[in-house]
């Protein structure tokens, strides 16, 4: 008999990965305003701070400080290790890169979360979501157009860093049935807290930076004190880390995550709407026409799942009525 398991919602993880990809779109505009005059330790130590506040508001909201104990501790933390690996890669990268291409680059993430959603999950992934896959990973290379001078050494660190945001998702549907997506979220933060308070005593002083390439003075530039402007855009990265925290691990505690994962291209055309409205960087008509085989492949998948669930709806026999 074919059962349709609680924590197998597509469709909230579809909406719940859209706005979690919005929320880091709007965090990574953010981050990029701020590369040039702060160290990214101390940005991360800031957001992480402020996020973790708002996280546990909603630790509360989802069952109290009971949820947070949890035998998995040990994959919460590797979680942690994947995504500050994640984030330091990307955002070093987003230093030195237009916003546009490291959001391209980026997003060979989906292909990985698909392949080791088969090869770690055991999840069956059909022809016709490979399909859609191929097609938006297609619209990527389109995009970023291999050989238009866009890849070189500092366009290995995008990628880099989405292989390992895949790793963190796939761990995520892991323990998703067990834990709380509140209690993933606090974990991270907790991470990221120590991590950027460790790099923050060891390369805070500004003593290493200096070194003219923009990427290796965003990881090494000396603390500074922000002024008003600035510490309102760090506050603000605390409270998108915050929302995109808690809506990723939804997402992929309530999907699989080889249909989770095609949806997160939705970042893509919010990255070339980002890079036009504040930082002057106009998409061409490659770009333009990759980003339309992007959102294809997204709708095809949707329109897919809404069929194959209405299949395995049909085919659930109904309940007996009690006898009177």
């Amino acid at each position: 008999m074919a059962v349709i398991a609680e924590s197998d919602r597509p469709g909230a993880g579809i909406i719940f990965v859209m706005l979690g990809m919005a929320s880091i779109s709007v965090q990574d505009v953010l981050i990029k305003s701020l590369s040039d005059g702060y160290p990214l330790h101390q940005i991360v130590f800031t957001r992480s701070l402020i996020g973790l506040c708002f996280t546990l508001i909603l630790v509360q909201m989802e069952g109290g400080w009971r949820i947070l104990r949890t035998p998995h501790w040990r994959i919460h933390l590797a979680r942690g290790g994947l995504v500050i690996c994640a984030n330091m890669l990307y955002f070093t990268a987003l230093a030195s890169m237009t916003l546009a291409e490291a959001t391209a680059l980026y997003f060979v993430a989906p292909l990985f979360i698909t392949i080791l959603s088969v090869l770690v999950l055991k999840e069956s992934v059909g022809l016709h979501r490979v399909t859609g896959i191929i097609i938006g990973f297609i619209g990527v290379l389109v995009v970023v157009r291999p050989g238009s001078g866009i890849f070189g050494l500092i366009a290995l660190l995008p990628m880099l860093a989405a292989f390992s945001y895949a790793m963190m998702s796939v761990l995520t549907r892991k323990i998703g049935v067990a834990d709380k997506a509140s209690c993933m979220a606090f974990y991270i933060q907790i991470v990221f807290l120590v991590f950027s308070i460790i790099f923050g005593l060891a390369f805070g002083d500004g003593r290493h930076g200096g070194s003219g390439d923009p990427s290796i003075d965003f990881l090494l530039r000396a603390w500074v004190w922000p002024p008003m402007d600035d510490a309102i855009l760090l506050g603000a990265c605390g409270v998108t880390v915050a929302i995109t925290g808690y809506c990723l691990s939804q997402a992929y505690r309530l999907a699989h995550a080889g249909l989770v994962a095609p949806f997160e291209y939705v970042a893509l055309p919010l990255a070339v709407l980002w890079g036009i409205t504040f930082f002057d960087e106009y998409p061409d008509l490659w770009t333009v026409a990759g980003i339309l085989l992007i959102i294809l492949s997204g709708l095809y998948i949707t329109w897919r799942e809404t069929v194959r669930r209405r299949w395995v709806a049909a085919r659930v026999p109904a309940r007996p009525e009690s006898a009177p």
